[in-house]
């Protein structure tokens, strides 16, 4: 049950914005940019993460609150200038929507294949609430979980959340998705994704698990959430954390590996004592959480916050896993940071933390053909490149297989980069898509 320890879940979205933006001194124009951009791009926060993890006297250079606020910067300036002459004209919601839909096709909503080369067929049917990329791997996203307890930003996934239908990504056909997997034993884990998967309730969440249990092929179970962040009560004191623990449980003793896919993105995320009791709760079960997030501009773009991440996560019992590169859908251009920038403080961060740590991968971009990492900065041969490989790829025989690209200090996707020497390609099979 709620009390004042474990606060009652209380969401904000972009009616509430203005009024949270009262709480710092921002001019008229100020708001109403951030208006404008929430507009566009979704907005959703929750009492939790105003109170207990933003320092607004530091607003508007806290990170916490550039992860989870609208910032003028997320929209091209000609389009911001669109968006807040219609909001300061009144004009009808009808143009306003229209003006917004305008804008989010430029903002590359669906990247890397999502609508096209990711979808699965069944039986002369597309799949459209499933992601096939590798061949071993299998992307559900149930339909009652494409919201979340708090909105990132940078979220790469946010056309998930802005209510236009036909670029959203779900599905609640559960025996479907079984009849498919069933149909592809060489798919060894399934990756519950979302949204946030674990805004539904433990029994919505069950009906999407459960049958997943009686696929033999299904070897591992994964949950991509961002609640131990923003919402660590969801294990703790939610009126069905316990049955969310127990179907962990559930999980762990069908002979299956549970990992909980954690989201962090800076380490003030974990300093609440309730994060440290929700950790615990969710490894008690059997799972192992794993620790991911992307590095940011303004927010983690420095080698003190991840170094201080990692090495907490890692005491906490949970592991490192992936450092990833802001995907090039949204608000990128204001987002990204340089590849080489991002090496460097992958390197710098690395070199600081134990060894325990060094279980994650970085700078990672999830780009068409696969997970591309940096590996570094070298001169071949008389040339200055990148040193890159895949840890993931479409083509399994790509996997691990080191390449090499030009040298481009502005570079801040895979799709910037050419190849080294003059070549035509980076590998032979190799799409950058």
């Amino acid at each position: 049950m709620s009390s004042p320890h474990h606060p009652r879940f209380r969401a904000f979205t972009p009616r509430d914005l203005d009024g949270l933006l009262r709480r710092v001194s921002l001019t008229d124009v100020d708001r109403l940019a951030l208006r404008a951009v929430a507009t566009v791009l979704p907005f959703r926060t929750n009492a939790y993460v105003v109170d207990e993890l933003i320092d607004w006297s530091a607003v508007p250079d806290d990170p916490v609150f550039r992860l989870t606020f609208p910032q003028a910067g997320m929209l091209p300036a000609p389009d911001l200038r669109r968006m807040t002459g219609l909001l300061a004209a009144d004009a009808p919601r009808a143009e306003i929507q229209r003006a917004a839909h305008a804008i989010r096709m430029k903002l590359n909503p669906h990247p890397s294949g999502q609508l096209d080369a990711n979808v699965p067929v069944h039986e002369g049917h597309r799949l459209t609430g499933l992601q096939h990329k590798y061949p071993e791997t299998v992307l559900l996203f149930p339909r009652q979980g494409q919201t979340c307890h708090a909105y990132c930003t940078y979220c790469f996934r946010w056309p998930q959340f802005v209510g236009e239908a036909e670029l959203r990504i779900a599905t609640d056909d559960i025996a479907t998705t079984s009849a498919y997997l069933r149909a592809h034993p060489e798919v060894t884990s399934a990756l519950i994704t979302g949204g946030d998967p674990l805004v539904m309730s433990t029994e919505v969440l069950r009906r999407y698990v459960e049958p997943l249990l009686e696929i033999d092929t299904v070897r591992s179970i994964r949950v991509g959430t961002k609640s131990l962040a923003f919402w660590p009560y969801r294990f703790t004191a939610d009126r069905d954390a316990d049955d969310l623990l127990r179907l962990f449980e559930q999980v762990v003793a069908s002979g299956r590996h549970l990992a909980l896919m954690a989201h962090f993105t800076h380490p003030r995320e974990l300093a609440p004592p309730v994060v440290r009791e929700a950790v615990r709760r969710v490894r008690d079960t059997g799972a192992v959480i794993r620790c991911q997030g992307p590095l940011v501009a303004g927010i983690n773009d420095s080698a003190d916050a991840w170094a201080e991440l990692w090495e907490t996560t890692t005491t906490l019992g949970a592991v490192p896993y992936y450092q990833f590169v802001e995907r090039d859908t949204g608000p990128q251009g204001y987002f990204g940071v340089p590849l080489v920038r991002a090496h460097e403080i992958f390197r710098d961060a690395y070199a600081r933390v134990s060894g325990l740590a060094r279980t994650v991968r970085g700078p990672v971009m999830s780009a068409m053909p696969g997970k591309v990492c940096v590996d570094g900065v070298a001169e071949v041969a008389g040339e200055k490149v990148f040193v890159l490989h895949l840890i993931q790829a479409r083509n399994p025989a790509l996997v691990d297989r080191p390449f090499f690209a030009a040298y481009d200090e502005g570079a801040t996707w895979f799709s910037d980069l050419k190849p080294a020497f003059g070549a035509s390609a980076f590998l032979p099979g190799l799409e950058v898509g």
